[in-house]
């Protein structure tokens, strides 16, 4: 998992009101990133992978499965739930086909490992970036909230296992209501986890 941020503040230091964006897990969210277009440079992808079946699988299935799981008994027994499926089927079968024809033609949202919260994320990248860099980054936060934002890198080193490179992101184009959204998931995923820790074993 995605080694944790340091930031420069101590939450101690915010005030309590502040203090739920200071808040961080380690999780796993559709993100896609790239560079920020800067003068007459084009963007370019910041993924070095090319789109495979599982990336498009986990694109399609994770939204409709997180919905499945958060709703409980409401939608488990709907009529809706085999259409949901199918039409989940039909898009992965399309985004197949596109990817097989036109390979590098699909920028997807990967499931990524990511440490995250109402400030800024880490994650690994296939691809270096330097201090300073500005990404433009999108993530999908479950069931299906898209959050779209800019973040700064504040930290990137090379991943220890040679996998990529960590990078270390503060958010500086985060809106309210984004930020307000993810503050919620995260604090809802931390409750969830620590009632599932609370669970007596079967």
């Amino acid at each position: 998992m995605v080694s944790p941020m340091t930031d420069a503040s101590s939450p101690n230091e915010v005030a309590p009101d502040n203090r739920r964006e200071w808040v961080r897990i380690d999780d796993k969210l559709l993100l896609e990133y790239r560079l920020e277009k800067t003068g007459d440079d084009l963007p370019y992808a910041a993924h070095a992978m090319a789109v495979t079946p599982e990336m498009i699988s986990a694109a399609v299935e994770k939204p409709t499965a997180e919905l499945l799981e958060r709703s409980g008994d409401v939608l488990a027994t709907a009529a809706l739930v085999p259409w949901l499926r199918k039409v989940d089927w039909l898009l992965e079968v399309i985004l197949q086909t596109l990817a097989k024809t036109q390979p590098g033609s699909l920028d997807l949202a990967r499931l990524t490992d990511v440490n995250i919260s109402g400030g800024g994320i880490s994650f690994i990248s296939p691809q270096r970036f330097n201090e300073g860099d500005r990404l433009s980054l999108k993530m999908i936060l479950p069931p299906f909230t898209p959050i779209q934002t800019v973040a700064k890198i504040v930290r990137s080193s090379s991943e220890p296992q040679g996998g990529g490179c960590m990078v270390a992101a503060e958010f500086v184009g985060l809106g309210e209501d984004d930020q307000e959204h993810l503050i919620r998931h995260i604090l809802h995923t931390q409750a969830e986890r620590v009632r599932a820790a609370r669970r007596p074993s079967a």
